[in-house]
């Protein structure tokens, strides 16, 4: 597992495994979202396996499907959501962690500056420039 943290409350990881809730419910994550599609993996890590072991674990546990290609507002809104409902840190996970920080990125455009997103982003490893125009135009700059 490779936890980046992408904020204080919120971080992002390539896919998990059942095994791994133990280690994420010992780092004093609260909820997991999961953003990957059941469609890109095996029926050992679809959201319905991992989701009964971190609910098991006492975790919460979201399913925010996000592709490249079927990425909305409704996907960055319930992300958003779900982490503002969270009584703790937020660990989200797609295939390389990639999407999850995009939908945090866009979530977070009203209330932080693009270059604070895109630093944020970056300082985990995740290359978001591209987006710049994107962030910049939700916060209304």
């Amino acid at each position: 597992m490779d936890i980046r943290h992408i904020s204080p409350t919120y971080a992002v990881t390539p896919q998990i495994a059942v095994e791994d809730i133990p280690a994420i419910a010992e780092a004093g994550f609260q909820t997991i979202i999961c953003n990957r599609p059941d469609a890109e993996i095996p029926p050992s890590h679809q959201a319905s396996v991992i989701g009964a072991a971190a609910k098991a674990a006492g975790l919460e546990f979201v399913i925010n499907e996000v592709t490249h290609q079927t990425l909305n507002m409704d996907m960055v809104t319930k992300q958003k959501a779900a982490m503002d409902a969270s009584s703790g840190p937020t660990l989200a996970y797609c295939a390389s962690g990639t999407r999850s920080t995009i939908v945090w990125a866009l979530g977070q455009a009203s209330e932080m500056s693009a270059d604070d997103i895109l630093s944020a982003a970056s300082a985990a490893g995740y290359d978001l420039g591209g987006m710049r125009p994107q962030l910049t135009a939700l916060a209304g700059n």
